[in-house]
């Protein structure tokens, strides 16, 4: 009965605890200090841009300073883009969250987007 008991209270525990999908929300001015970490950073889209010509055809959302001051950025490779649509112009001026993990791009964070789950519109 003890094994039950302790099983049951440690299920119940994990229920409790937050799972990766739970991720805790942070600003983009902040995103800096977690990289390599998994988070869900959120911030004003600023400026946005689809740049076609560029090897893997790369759209960028720069949040809270437009580039080349970009305080953070979501990538999306031009591979992903269909799943997307028309980010550039659907997000800019909005603010929005995205999920995953957080990389460092020659001094700027940024989060690789595959999915368009991972951004959300606030």
């Amino acid at each position: 009965m003890r094994k039950v008991r302790a099983i049951v209270a440690l299920s119940f525990a994990l229920f409790l605890v937050p799972s990766d999908h739970a991720q805790k929300k942070i600003p983009a001015l902040e995103a800096k200090d977690h990289i390599n970490e998994s988070a869900t950073v959120c911030g004003n889209v600023v400026s946005a841009r689809f740049s076609a010509s560029t090897k893997g055809q790369p759209t960028f959302l720069n949040l809270e300073k437009p580039y080349p001051n970009q305080i953070f950025t979501v990538v999306i490779w031009g591979s992903d883009r269909a799943k997307f649509g028309t980010l550039e112009t659907e997000y800019k001026g909005k603010r929005i969250c995205v999920t995953g993990k957080i990389e460092n791009f020659r001094g700027v964070p940024e989060i690789i987007a595959s999915d368009p789950q991972q951004i959300k519109a606030e």
